[in-house]
């Protein structure tokens, strides 16, 4: 089974029809999502198995991140499940560079307080932290670099296969994790 995809020019029309699954992270997803989109993980896909093979009974699956990498891999594990998705090309990021309209707070999320920054923020942090910590350590114990050099690898290994080892650590952290009862409740929703 081949993943299909969706441009936000093509999913707009259809939108009321779709079942529509965000991947991100709760933080990410409250920054702002599609009209009427789920909230799931992608580290909890396996969990809502039968609930998405519930909604796709029903009706056809869009599968939504922030740039369409991670609902390339969902799609690619609902397929292997026989569960019928498309992604969303571009993700989020091309549904709001075309102006189309998202729930959510149309503000800059990330200075409400108690408000989780998007993943890609995260990364940046997390990386130059880890990089500028290297360098000024090594200045006292020169294998320090070291740190800041894998990093800079990994960085480089990240973009040229387009996947995040430190996006998929830090989506671990308990501030990136759906609540208990929201993610029973989005479960219970599809699969009604």
């Amino acid at each position: 089974m081949s993943t299909t995809t969706l441009t936000a020019d093509q999913v707009r029309p259809r939108l009321d029809e779709l079942t529509v699954i965000d991947v991100r992270t709760p933080g990410e997803f409250d920054s702002g999502h599609l009209p009427g989109a789920h909230n799931i993980p992608l580290d909890h896909l396996d969990v809502a198995l039968s609930a998405l093979r519930a909604a796709a009974g029903r009706g056809d699956l869009l599968i939504v991140c922030a740039s369409g990498a991670r609902s390339a891999k969902a799609c690619e594990r609902l397929a292997a499940e026989g569960i019928p998705a498309a992604t969303l090309v571009g993700g989020t990021t091309a549904w709001t560079q075309l102006g189309h309209e998202t729930d959510g707070p149309a503000c800059n999320l990330v200075n409400a307080p108690g408000a989780t920054w998007a993943m890609d923020r995260q990364v940046r942090l997390a990386a130059g932290s880890m990089i500028l910590t290297g360098l000024i350590a090594g200045r006292r114990w020169g294998a320090a670099r070291w740190v800041s050099a894998g990093v800079a690898g990994g960085l480089i290994f990240s973009a040229l296969t387009n996947t995040c080892g430190m996006a998929a650590l830090l989506a671990k952290l308990p501030y990136n994790q759906p609540k208990a009862t929201e993610l029973e409740a989005t479960l219970a929703a599809l699969a009604g």
